[in-house]
């Protein structure tokens, strides 16, 4: 067994059971605004079932196109949409996209970070790294690149990254499918916002993208108020009550 394999079963022994587990207790500040940060092979529409709940409950809700071509760029317009946001923000991610939100959610005006299913780097960790100690997940035996971007076949991403979506929703899905410079995923941050701001995490008990392990090493590490779903890497799309009522709450609202 691995170091950080070895790490995390010990610690897992004498953790609570994260069905829901509150693992801190943060100071929340009542939001105004939400902003939707998507992962790779997707966009901003992957947050469509999320979006009208965090509505209906009054929030203002911004999802960012993602442009997936670099760090860089992906953080940037992330920053074009928090300097949008009038007052208090949560800033949330996907897969991917919780490489942005550690990198940005330092900004004054981000009250929480909500990573769902995502990665959470420390400052410049070698996330590619860390992620080999634990399996790989099958949905990344279909990555198809061409011209230094990546597309996930569409057998891995119906079968294994849609996993618990309901077919035509997935097809969906695929058809929008962004691509996704191979080079981000091994870009590394300079900040990790999660050490100064409060986290919350949700897993994916069934995840063929990320290992739920991996998850659950992430959300300990970063003290986050956790749940577990059961759903696939895609659990914005299968589960999106339980993935909103978890924003409401970063947000300082009741549950929907």
């Amino acid at each position: 067994m691995t170091l950080w394999r070895s790490l995390f079963v010990a610690a897992s022994l004498l953790a609570a059971p994260l069905s829901l587990a509150h693992a801190q207790t943060p100071q929340t500040v009542k939001a105004r605004n939400v902003v939707l940060v998507h992962g790779a092979w997707a966009d901003g529409s992957s947050w469509s079932e999320v979006i009208p709940i965090l509505q209906a409950a009054g929030l203002n809700v911004t999802a960012v196109q993602n442009p997936l071509s670099s760090l860089a760029d992906s953080v940037e317009a992330t920053r074009r949409a928090l300097a949008e946001q009038d007052g208090p923000t949560v800033l949330v991610a996907h897969s991917w996209g919780g490489t942005v939100i550690s990198q940005i959610g330092t900004d004054p005006k981000v009250t929480g970070l909500v990573y769902i299913a995502a990665r959470a780097p420390d400052a410049n960790e070698d996330f590619v790294a860390l992620s080999k100690q634990f399996p790989t997940g099958p949905a990344r035996a279909g990555i198809v690149e061409r011209d230094g971007y990546t597309k996930l076949s569409e057998d891995a991403f119906l079968k294994h990254f849609a996993n618990g979506v309901k077919p035509e929703r997935a097809r969906e899905l695929y058809a929008v499918q962004w691509p996704t410079a191979a080079s981000i995923f091994a870009s590394r941050t300079t900040e990790a916002a999660w050490h100064a701001k409060p986290s919350w995490y949700a897993v994916s008990k069934n995840d063929d993208t990320i290992n739920p392990d991996l998850e659950r090493f992430l959300a300990k590490r970063m003290n986050a108020t956790t749940v577990e779903l059961d759903a696939g890497h895609l659990s914005l799309v299968s589960h999106p009550k339980e993935v909103a009522n978890l924003i409401l709450e970063a947000a300082g609202y009741p549950r929907s």
